[in-house]
Protein backbone atom coordinates (compact mmCIF):
# COMPACT_ATOMS: atom_id res chain seq x y z
CA UNK A 1 0.00 0.00 0.00
CA UNK A 2 2.84 2.37 0.85
CA UNK A 3 4.53 1.61 -2.45
CA UNK A 4 1.30 2.26 -4.36
CA UNK A 5 0.86 5.60 -2.61
CA UNK A 6 4.38 6.64 -3.51
CA UNK A 7 4.12 5.58 -7.15
CA UNK A 8 0.49 6.30 -8.08
CA UNK A 9 -1.00 8.80 -5.64
CA UNK A 10 0.61 11.80 -7.34
CA UNK A 11 -0.72 10.61 -10.71
CA UNK A 12 -4.28 10.46 -9.41
CA UNK A 13 -3.97 13.87 -7.74
CA UNK A 14 -2.59 15.39 -10.94
CA UNK A 15 -5.40 13.84 -12.97
CA UNK A 16 -8.09 15.12 -10.62
CA UNK A 17 -6.61 18.63 -10.55
CA UNK A 18 -6.36 18.79 -14.35
CA UNK A 19 -9.95 17.56 -14.73
CA UNK A 20 -11.19 20.20 -12.30
CA UNK A 21 -9.16 22.84 -14.13
CA UNK A 22 -10.70 21.81 -17.47
CA UNK A 23 -14.27 21.56 -16.15
CA UNK A 24 -14.27 24.84 -14.23
CA UNK A 25 -14.97 27.13 -17.26
CA UNK A 26 -17.83 24.85 -18.33
CA UNK A 27 -19.27 24.90 -14.82
CA UNK A 28 -19.00 28.68 -14.76
CA UNK A 29 -20.90 28.96 -18.05
CA UNK A 30 -23.64 26.63 -16.82
CA UNK A 31 -23.88 28.58 -13.59
CA UNK A 32 -24.12 31.88 -15.47
CA UNK A 33 -26.87 30.54 -17.72
CA UNK A 34 -29.09 30.09 -14.63
CA UNK A 35 -28.10 33.45 -13.17
CA UNK A 36 -31.02 35.83 -13.55
CA UNK A 37 -28.82 38.94 -13.23
CA UNK A 38 -27.20 38.19 -16.59
CA UNK A 39 -23.63 38.62 -15.33
CA UNK A 40 -20.62 36.38 -14.81
CA UNK A 41 -20.29 37.28 -11.16
CA UNK A 42 -20.75 34.16 -9.07
CA UNK A 43 -21.38 34.65 -5.36
CA UNK A 44 -21.63 30.94 -4.60
CA UNK A 45 -20.45 27.83 -6.43
CA UNK A 46 -23.61 26.09 -5.31
CA UNK A 47 -26.54 28.14 -6.64
CA UNK A 48 -29.39 28.73 -4.24
CA UNK A 49 -31.90 29.97 -6.82
CA UNK A 50 -32.12 28.58 -10.34
CA UNK A 51 -33.79 30.78 -12.95
CA UNK A 52 -34.63 29.95 -16.56
CA UNK A 53 -35.06 33.61 -17.48
CA UNK A 54 -32.01 33.58 -19.76
CA UNK A 55 -33.35 30.62 -21.71
CA UNK A 56 -36.75 32.30 -22.03
CA UNK A 57 -35.06 35.36 -23.55
CA UNK A 58 -33.63 33.23 -26.35
CA UNK A 59 -36.98 31.76 -27.35
CA UNK A 60 -39.47 34.49 -26.44
CA UNK A 61 -37.72 37.69 -27.54
CA UNK A 62 -38.75 38.52 -31.12
CA UNK A 63 -35.50 40.42 -31.66
CA UNK A 64 -33.50 37.22 -31.17
CA UNK A 65 -34.09 34.55 -33.89
CA UNK A 66 -32.11 31.97 -31.94
CA UNK A 67 -33.74 28.93 -33.55
CA UNK A 68 -33.00 30.39 -36.99
CA UNK A 69 -29.36 30.83 -36.02
CA UNK A 70 -29.21 27.23 -34.84
CA UNK A 71 -30.80 26.00 -38.05
CA UNK A 72 -28.34 28.02 -40.14
CA UNK A 73 -25.37 26.64 -38.19
CA UNK A 74 -26.56 23.04 -38.47
CA UNK A 75 -27.31 23.32 -42.18
CA UNK A 76 -24.03 25.05 -43.07
CA UNK A 77 -21.91 22.79 -40.86
CA UNK A 78 -23.63 19.61 -42.03
CA UNK A 79 -23.36 20.54 -45.69
CA UNK A 80 -19.68 21.49 -45.37
CA UNK A 81 -18.90 18.28 -43.46
CA UNK A 82 -20.57 16.03 -46.04
CA UNK A 83 -19.22 17.75 -49.15
CA UNK A 84 -15.70 18.16 -47.74
CA UNK A 85 -15.55 14.44 -46.93
CA UNK A 86 -16.80 13.47 -50.39
CA UNK A 87 -14.34 15.72 -52.22
CA UNK A 88 -11.48 15.05 -49.81
CA UNK A 89 -11.87 11.27 -49.97
CA UNK A 90 -11.99 11.22 -53.78
CA UNK A 91 -8.98 13.56 -54.02
CA UNK A 92 -6.96 11.57 -51.49
CA UNK A 93 -7.65 8.33 -53.37
CA UNK A 94 -6.59 9.94 -56.64
CA UNK A 95 -3.35 11.35 -55.19
CA UNK A 96 -2.50 8.05 -53.52
CA UNK A 97 -3.49 5.45 -56.11
CA UNK A 98 -3.90 7.04 -59.54
CA UNK A 99 -1.21 8.26 -61.92
CA UNK A 100 -1.71 11.57 -63.69
CA UNK A 101 0.33 14.54 -64.84
CA UNK A 102 0.97 17.13 -62.14
CA UNK A 103 0.28 14.74 -59.26
CA UNK A 104 3.50 15.46 -57.38
CA UNK A 105 3.24 19.21 -57.93
CA UNK A 106 -0.41 19.23 -56.80
CA UNK A 107 0.19 17.44 -53.53
CA UNK A 108 3.23 19.63 -52.77
CA UNK A 109 1.19 22.73 -53.53
CA UNK A 110 -1.48 21.63 -51.05
CA UNK A 111 1.19 21.18 -48.39
CA UNK A 112 2.68 24.59 -49.16
CA UNK A 113 -0.69 26.32 -48.87
CA UNK A 114 -1.25 24.84 -45.40
CA UNK A 115 1.92 26.54 -44.16
CA UNK A 116 0.27 29.97 -44.31
CA UNK A 117 -2.35 31.02 -41.73
CA UNK A 118 -5.86 31.27 -43.16
CA UNK A 119 -6.25 34.75 -41.65
CA UNK A 120 -3.80 36.08 -44.26
CA UNK A 121 -6.34 35.42 -47.01
CA UNK A 122 -9.18 37.24 -45.25
CA UNK A 123 -8.88 40.48 -47.21
CA UNK A 124 -8.43 38.65 -50.51
CA UNK A 125 -11.47 36.48 -49.86
CA UNK A 126 -13.58 39.53 -49.10
CA UNK A 127 -12.57 41.24 -52.34
CA UNK A 128 -13.09 38.09 -54.41
CA UNK A 129 -16.53 37.30 -52.99
CA UNK A 130 -17.55 40.95 -53.31
CA UNK A 131 -16.80 40.78 -57.02
CA UNK A 132 -18.54 37.41 -57.33
CA UNK A 133 -21.65 39.03 -55.87
CA UNK A 134 -21.82 41.39 -58.87
CA UNK A 135 -22.50 38.61 -61.39
CA UNK A 136 -23.73 35.85 -59.02
CA UNK A 137 -25.62 37.42 -56.09
CA UNK A 138 -26.46 34.02 -54.63
CA UNK A 139 -22.78 33.09 -54.19
CA UNK A 140 -21.15 36.37 -53.20
CA UNK A 141 -20.57 38.31 -50.04
CA UNK A 142 -23.42 38.27 -47.54
CA UNK A 143 -24.77 34.85 -48.64
CA UNK A 144 -24.62 31.50 -46.90
CA UNK A 145 -23.61 29.67 -50.07
CA UNK A 146 -20.69 32.04 -50.51
CA UNK A 147 -19.59 31.25 -46.96
CA UNK A 148 -19.93 27.52 -47.68
CA UNK A 149 -17.65 27.84 -50.72
CA UNK A 150 -15.02 29.59 -48.61
CA UNK A 151 -15.25 26.90 -45.92
CA UNK A 152 -14.90 24.11 -48.48
CA UNK A 153 -11.88 25.71 -50.07
CA UNK A 154 -10.13 26.15 -46.74
CA UNK A 155 -10.77 22.60 -45.52
CA UNK A 156 -9.66 20.71 -48.60
CA UNK A 157 -5.93 20.75 -47.95
CA UNK A 158 -6.09 19.39 -44.41
CA UNK A 159 -8.70 16.76 -45.24
CA UNK A 160 -6.84 15.53 -48.31
CA UNK A 161 -3.57 15.13 -46.43
CA UNK A 162 -5.26 13.34 -43.53
CA UNK A 163 -7.14 10.96 -45.82
CA UNK A 164 -4.15 10.40 -48.10
CA UNK A 165 -2.14 9.15 -45.14
CA UNK A 166 -4.83 6.55 -44.52
CA UNK A 167 -5.04 5.49 -48.17
CA UNK A 168 -1.26 5.02 -48.27
CA UNK A 169 -1.57 2.59 -45.34
CA UNK A 170 -4.00 0.34 -47.25
CA UNK A 171 -2.04 -2.53 -48.87
CA UNK A 172 -1.66 -2.15 -52.62
CA UNK A 173 -2.37 -5.88 -52.96
CA UNK A 174 -6.06 -5.14 -52.41
CA UNK A 175 -6.08 -2.88 -55.46
CA UNK A 176 -4.22 -5.44 -57.53
CA UNK A 177 -6.64 -8.18 -56.50
CA UNK A 178 -9.56 -5.94 -57.45
CA UNK A 179 -7.99 -5.24 -60.87
CA UNK A 180 -7.53 -8.97 -61.46
CA UNK A 181 -11.24 -9.43 -60.72
CA UNK A 182 -12.00 -6.78 -63.35
CA UNK A 183 -12.83 -3.89 -61.03
CA UNK A 184 -12.33 -0.35 -62.32
CA UNK A 185 -10.75 2.46 -60.32
CA UNK A 186 -14.21 3.73 -59.34
CA UNK A 187 -15.30 0.28 -58.18
CA UNK A 188 -12.10 -0.07 -56.16
CA UNK A 189 -12.79 3.28 -54.57
CA UNK A 190 -16.39 2.51 -53.56
CA UNK A 191 -16.05 -1.18 -52.66
CA UNK A 192 -12.62 -1.25 -51.00
CA UNK A 193 -11.50 2.20 -49.93
CA UNK A 194 -14.78 3.64 -48.62
CA UNK A 195 -15.65 0.66 -46.33
CA UNK A 196 -12.10 0.51 -44.95
CA UNK A 197 -11.95 4.28 -44.50
CA UNK A 198 -15.17 4.56 -42.47
CA UNK A 199 -13.35 5.48 -39.19
CA UNK A 200 -11.19 8.20 -40.70
CA UNK A 201 -14.08 9.54 -42.77
CA UNK A 202 -16.12 9.84 -39.58
CA UNK A 203 -13.29 11.74 -37.89
CA UNK A 204 -12.85 14.11 -40.84
CA UNK A 205 -16.58 14.81 -40.98
CA UNK A 206 -16.68 15.39 -37.21
CA UNK A 207 -13.72 17.79 -37.28
CA UNK A 208 -15.19 19.63 -40.27
CA UNK A 209 -18.58 19.94 -38.56
CA UNK A 210 -17.16 21.19 -35.26
CA UNK A 211 -14.74 23.58 -36.94
CA UNK A 212 -17.44 25.09 -39.13
CA UNK A 213 -20.03 25.23 -36.33
CA UNK A 214 -17.67 27.15 -34.03
CA UNK A 215 -16.09 29.38 -36.69
CA UNK A 216 -16.69 33.07 -36.08
CA UNK A 217 -14.38 35.37 -38.09
CA UNK A 218 -15.42 34.42 -41.63
CA UNK A 219 -19.07 34.03 -40.63
CA UNK A 220 -19.06 37.47 -39.04
CA UNK A 221 -17.48 38.96 -42.16
CA UNK A 222 -19.78 37.29 -44.70
CA UNK A 223 -23.16 37.07 -42.98
CA UNK A 224 -24.56 40.58 -42.67
CA UNK A 225 -28.30 40.06 -42.33
CA UNK A 226 -29.51 38.94 -38.89
CA UNK A 227 -31.65 36.12 -40.28
CA UNK A 228 -28.71 34.56 -42.15
CA UNK A 229 -26.26 34.49 -39.25
CA UNK A 230 -24.93 31.40 -37.54
CA UNK A 231 -25.31 30.85 -33.82
CA UNK A 232 -21.71 31.90 -33.12
CA UNK A 233 -22.23 35.25 -34.85
CA UNK A 234 -25.71 35.72 -33.44
CA UNK A 235 -24.68 35.17 -29.82
CA UNK A 236 -21.85 37.67 -30.17
CA UNK A 237 -24.32 40.54 -30.19
CA UNK A 238 -25.19 39.79 -26.55
CA UNK A 239 -21.72 40.87 -25.44
CA UNK A 240 -20.74 43.34 -28.14
CA UNK A 241 -23.84 44.66 -29.84
CA UNK A 242 -27.19 46.20 -29.13
CA UNK A 243 -27.74 44.04 -26.03
CA UNK A 244 -24.48 45.26 -24.42
CA UNK A 245 -22.85 42.82 -21.97
CA UNK A 246 -25.66 40.39 -21.34
CA UNK A 247 -23.72 37.29 -20.38
CA UNK A 248 -26.68 35.29 -19.09
CA UNK A 249 -28.43 34.69 -22.44
CA UNK A 250 -25.01 34.32 -24.06
CA UNK A 251 -24.15 31.47 -21.67
CA UNK A 252 -27.58 29.88 -22.12
CA UNK A 253 -27.28 30.02 -25.90
CA UNK A 254 -23.79 28.52 -25.74
CA UNK A 255 -25.03 25.60 -23.63
CA UNK A 256 -27.86 24.83 -26.05
CA UNK A 257 -25.56 25.21 -29.07
CA UNK A 258 -23.16 22.64 -27.64
CA UNK A 259 -25.81 19.91 -27.46
CA UNK A 260 -25.69 18.93 -31.19
CA UNK A 261 -21.89 18.72 -31.08
CA UNK A 262 -21.98 16.50 -27.98
CA UNK A 263 -24.57 14.20 -29.58
CA UNK A 264 -22.56 13.86 -32.79
CA UNK A 265 -19.34 13.35 -30.86
CA UNK A 266 -20.83 10.57 -28.74
CA UNK A 267 -22.43 8.85 -31.73
CA UNK A 268 -19.08 8.75 -33.57
CA UNK A 269 -16.97 8.03 -30.51
CA UNK A 270 -16.12 4.46 -31.49
CA UNK A 271 -14.55 5.73 -34.73
CA UNK A 272 -12.54 8.56 -33.24
CA UNK A 273 -9.58 6.68 -31.74
CA UNK A 274 -9.08 4.37 -34.71
CA UNK A 275 -9.71 7.21 -37.14
CA UNK A 276 -7.20 9.61 -35.60
CA UNK A 277 -4.45 6.97 -35.61
CA UNK A 278 -5.30 5.67 -39.10
CA UNK A 279 -2.49 6.21 -41.52
CA UNK A 280 0.05 7.06 -38.84
CA UNK A 281 1.80 3.69 -39.28
CA UNK A 282 2.32 2.24 -42.74
CA UNK A 283 2.42 -1.47 -43.32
Amino acid sequence: MTRWLKENLWRHITGVVMCLFALFPLYLVVLSSFNESGSLQVTSFIPKDISFANYKVLFNDERIPYLTWMKNSLMISGFVAIVSVIIGAASAFAFSRLRFKGKRFGIQLLLLIQMFPAILALSALYVIMERVYKFAPGLGIGTQMGLVLVYLGGAMGVNIWLLKGFVDSIPAELDEAAKIDGASAMQTYWQIFVPLAAPVLAVVSLLSFIGTFNEFILARLFLIEVETRTVAVGLQQFIGGQFSENWGPFAAGSIIASIPIVIIFLSLQKYIVSGLTAGSVKG
